[in-house]
């Protein structure tokens, strides 16, 4: 779970303006950093199945999103994966 601070930092830097929520670019960025949580997570604890398969949905999610955000808009795609670090 996130903390509120980072998710308003994260809608800061991605957002289109100051009380964006619902962009590809915010949920991107937001799915991205509890992707990240939750590899960490599993460093620790190799044998969370349960969580694992919440990981893999997330990845699912952010896979659909970026897509979408390519067919779109293919400038801020790139944008994105290079404010993330994402390969493509």
């Amino acid at each position: 779970m996130l903390q509120p601070e980072v998710k308003e930092k994260i809608k800061k830097e991605f957002g289109r303006h100051e009380k964006d929520t619902g962009s590809p670019e915010v949920q991107i960025a937001l799915i991205t950093n509890r992707i990240d949580s939750l590899t960490q997570h599993f460093s620790v604890y190799k044998k969370d199945f349960n969580s694992r398969r919440g990981l893999l949905k997330l990845i699912g999610q952010r896979r659909a999103l970026l897509k979408y955000l390519n067919k779109t808009n293919p400038a801020i795609y790139q944008t994105v994966l290079e404010k993330l670090d994402l390969r493509k």
